[in-house]
């Protein structure tokens, strides 16, 4: 379809406005990309017990299938602007899309727990590519009057594949096996690879980017930004420095870092340009997007452990108990748009983050009792906030830069979102052990100042026991004992979610410093 429909005579609507059907076909072929490769982080996670028995793996190893997706990923999100640049998106994405679905094929095949974090690993590099290219090409292919329909839906896409991965997964593994988990991505894959090399035109490739790669650059990016996620995602289960393994991968990431900064600061064509962040929106934008990272990954975390360790739901049962969150930011997608004509982005970005603290707020009341009724209401306004402010947060921070920066600042854009959720569910991991033990001692505490009622209790247990002879004593301790361990560990959920309370509360009073970007003139924000 020839671009000619971009140049219209005049009397026509505004030239920019035309946007060929070809490009929004391509467009939405690269958001179902997107959209699988942010689905694949979070599919296997309800699902890791079926694929530790299937593969003979021990649980230390089955992390693995996690952890090695998401350090390679981390890597190419970053470097995706660059590879784009010089090969073209049409070549870079279809690539990607094209070694995603044959690395989720030999996922599916793989007959040892070695085999498949390898592949993991394969499939976490290449399908990180798809997902900056998505907002990259949202940004530079339409005009900015048509901002209010693209946004909500890559805002959605990136918010709503995380969310329902669980669910996905644990009805796959359900109903069918493990396999499928990956094996659902071949046909859509394929579409999409087609699709991708077919009707993309947006650039030209530039291949003189390819002789002068940095090599030394992608070295110290890749010790820098591997090494970080894999000392947050391991921390809490090696107990951090108390493990050789985190000590030495955080001299690695420190080495990495000097490294990499070093490059990225010095170099004419880094790999990754740093400076978008002088741009005051994108610094701000990538600081909220990094904490919605936060609250994004880390609640999608805390409500599926909740509800396995406390209420024993299985995986099924706790994506039917979630997909209220992914339905409400389906229907507010439109309602976010909408708005963001209506009312000034940084007061629509408030809203969200108040919503967001207020359903954390909420669950700070958290007993063992709770379950899906209970559950409604903080889930109905996660789900709702997050997409009033994905919405703005994008325009905002991706609205005001040149094209030419698009594409890297879409990288280190979604590369925060991603290092959110990593930093936020180690400090989770962390603080619900470390206030967990805090609450037991406390308890064990009360439990002895309150001694009577301490007895009172224990007898009544023994009576359950007396069958048992001389153990029921033994028995009764252990029960009391495991009845401590749980409140203790309900007490550390309320805890966590103050926590993310503040630092949504506390987001609230910083979009203020956010500047608000020009109205859209006829004919602006189409960079071609």
């Amino acid at each position: 379809m020839a671009t000619a429909t971009l140049t219209s005579p005049s009397g026509a609507p505004p030239a920019d406005d035309a946007i060929p059907m070809r490009r929004i076909f391509a467009f939405v072929a690269m958001v179902f990309g997107m959209f699988m490769a942010i689905l694949d982080i979070q599919i296997v996670s309800a699902s890791l017990a079926e694929i530790q028995a299937g593969l003979s793996a021990s649980s230390d190893e089955i992390a693995w299938v996690q952890t090695a997706y998401l350090i390679a990923e981390v890597i190419m999100i970053p470097l995706s602007g660059y590879l784009s640049r010089a090969l073209s998106t049409r070549v870079f994405f279809s690539i990607a899309a094209a070694g995603f679905t044959i690395s989720s094929v030999l996922c599916a095949m793989s007959s040892s727990i070695n085999e498949m974090i390898l592949w993991r690993a394969v499939q976490g590099f290449i399908g990180g590519g798809m997902i900056p290219g998505v907002f990259a090409a949202a940004f530079t292919i339409f005009p900015a009057s048509k901002r209010p329909i693209v946004s909500p839906l890559i805002g959605l896409v990136a918010t709503l594949a995380p969310t329902i991965g669980p669910t996905v997964g644990g009805y796959l593994s359900h109903a069918f096996s493990w396999h499928w988990l990956f094996l659902v991505n071949v046909v859509p894959g394929i579409c999409v690879t087609i699709a991708a090399w077919t009707l993309i035109d947006f650039d030209k490739p530039q291949p003189g980017l390819l002789k002068r790669f940095d090599w030394l650059g992608l070295l110290g990016m890749a010790g820098f930004l591997g090494s970080l996620e894999y000392v947050l995602e391991e921390g809490t289960r090696l107990d951090w420095f108390e493990s050789h393994e985190i000590v030495f991968f955080t001299g690695v990431m420190l080495a990495g870092a000097v490294l990499f900064f070093w490059r990225a600061l010095t170099r004419d064509d880094p790999l990754v340009d740093l400076y978008a962040f002088k741009n005051r929106n994108f610094a701000f934008g990538s600081l909220f997007s990094f904490c919605m990272g936060i609250g994004l990954y880390g609640l999608t975390y805390l409500y599926p452990v909740y509800l396995g360790r406390i209420r024993g739901y299985d995986a099924l049962q706790i994506g039917e108990t979630m997909f209220v969150t992914g339905l409400c930011m389906f229907l507010t997608a439109p309602i976010a748009g909408r708005l963001s004509q209506k009312i000034d982005p940084r007061v629509q970005m408030m809203i969200g983050f108040a919503g967001f603290a207020l359903g954390t707020y909420i669950a700070t009341g958290i007993t063992a009792d709770w379950d899906f009724h209970e559950l409604l209401i903080p889930q109905i306004l996660r789900g709702v906030s997050l997409m009033l402010c994905m919405v703005p947060i994008n325009n905002l921070a991706l609205g005001t830069l040149p094209p030419a920066q698009l594409k890297n600042a879409s990288g280190l854009y979604n590369l925060t979102r991603n290092l959110g959720g990593a930093v936020g569910l180690a400090v989770i991991n962390t603080m619900l052990n470390s206030r967990t033990d805090l609450h037991i001692t406390r308890l064990h505490e009360s439990v002895a100042a309150g001694r009577q009622v301490a007895e009172e209790a224990l007898a009544q247990m023994m009576q359950r026991f007396l069958d048992y002879g001389e153990a029921a004593e033994q028995m009764a301790l252990a029960l009391l004992n495991q009845r401590a361990h749980k409140q203790a560990l309900i007490m550390a959920f309320g805890d966590v979610f103050l926590a993310l309370t503040m630092i949504f509360a506390s987001l609230v009073l910083l979009a203020l410093f956010m500047r608000k970007p020009p109205a859209a003139a006829p004919g602006a924000g189409g960079g071609h």
